[in-house]
């Protein structure tokens, strides 16, 4: 019996002695990363994987001397998936970061999560205008844009074109909604019509491009990611109305699409907040190193923000020097954008949505012969976002 309450009174003691001390500094850095891994847009999370681990291999695979642990998990491009996942990352592992999210309603679904429990998100790429807006939080940082600012600037450039009408499709869902809206907060003419799509599963669109033929609008403007946007814009081409009515896009033109839809991209102009031949040092480092680590691939704006959020996270982890306890000394680093991005230097707004440049691109052939983007021209300096006066966040 005394030897029992001997027992008793030493663990006690030595739980009094434990909650004593200071919290013993984490030995790694643990950052969870939600992307699509399966099915058709697969394509698209493994570049922001391959772009991911790229800037880890340029970090050393350390952050402030601290081995990375990052575990991937697949959001299968469902919200209800992707908010299991952060969950898991959040209560199970307990990670110190989770980045990635592609699709704006996968996100959405998954915020309350990262915020509740305040542990830093990284969004690589979508941008819903709630992230911007009523829903910013300082957990939440944004390493891409928010949603309507690159069909915003394609609605300057279709100005600038004498653009005088327009027909828009995109996808019914958060993103599809924020991008037509984009375009027509910046397009001075005429919307003539406005036909969303079944997302994901819709691949056929040739009801859509003819009601756009139909209306006798002089252009067609259009947001599709992935696949659909292979689909979409080949469609729009075997069905003679490239040669009838020009196409802008946002996002439906990119490196991991080019080879699919080839020559049929000739001519199409997108806009973007990064292209490949960006003259910056960093960039051309990592577009070298990307292609010699992929040999065959080709990196995208997709990965080029994935890279930049690990460049995010290396900045706040080594401005604390590795006490990751330290969230707001965190946050307030971050808030600077401290690190050498590849689109350039950006600052960022009051909802944590970058601040930043957007060009135009076109898609040309290289020394190779293979089909590639080329920056263009700048079609807008120092953007920001026009939902950032709704974030409350102090």
């Amino acid at each position: 019996m005394k030897k029992a309450f001997w027992l008793a009174g030493a663990m006690a003691v030595i739980s009094a002695l434990a909650l004593a001390q200071p919290a013993m500094a984490a030995d790694s850095v643990k950052i969870g990363f939600v992307s699509t891994f399966s099915g058709p847009t697969a394509v698209i999370g493994n570049d922001m994987r391959n772009s991911f681990e790229l800037a880890l291999d340029h970090l050393g695979r350390k952050i402030d001397g601290k081995p990375v642990e990052v575990i991937y998990e697949d959001d299968q491009q469902k919200p209800d998936v992707g908010k299991q996942k952060t969950e898991k990352l959040v209560q199970s592992d307990k990670v110190d970061f989770i980045v990635g999210y592609i699709w704006s309603n996968v996100l959405l679904a998954s915020l309350k999560t990262a915020v509740d429990s305040k542990t830093f998100l990284i969004s690589a790429n979508a941008g819903p205008s709630q992230l911007a807006g009523e829903l910013c939080s300082p957990y939440v940082f944004s390493t891409s844009w928010q949603n309507d600012q690159t069909p915003a600037a394609m609605g300057l450039y279709m100005n600038q074109k004498g653009v005088k009408s327009v027909f828009l499709i995109g996808p019914n869902y958060a993103a599809g909604k924020d991008m037509l809206a984009g375009v027509k907060s910046t397009f001075k003419g005429e919307v003539v019509g406005e036909e969303y799509t079944v997302w994901p599963s819709q691949l056929d669109f040739s009801a859509e491009l003819t009601k756009a033929r139909n209306s006798k609008a002089e252009s067609i403007f259009v947001f599709y990611p992935g696949a659909a946007g292979v689909q979409f814009l080949n469609q729009y081409a075997q069905a003679g109305i490239k040669a009838q009515i020009p196409l802008y896009t946002a996002f439906t033109v990119d490196e991991l699409s080019l080879p699919l839809q080839k020559d049929n991209a000739i001519g199409i102009p997108g806009a973007q907040e990064w292209v490949n031949d960006l003259p910056n040092a960093e960039n051309k480092k990592f577009v070298e190193d990307y292609r010699k680590k992929y040999p065959g691939l080709r990196p995208t704006y997709y990965g080029a923000q994935a890279y930049d959020a690990a460049q995010l996270i290396n900045s706040a982890v080594v401005a604390v020097k590795g006490d990751l306890t330290k969230k707001d000394a965190m946050k307030a680093e971050m808030e600077k954008a401290n690190f050498k991005s590849l689109r350039g230097p950006f600052k960022y707004g009051n909802n944590h949505i970058p601040i930043q440049n957007f060009y135009l691109q076109d898609v040309v052939k290289d020394a190779d012969g293979q089909l590639s983007l080329k920056t263009v021209a700048t079609i807008v300096k120092d953007d920001q976002d026009k939902f950032h006066d709704k974030c409350s966040m102090k």
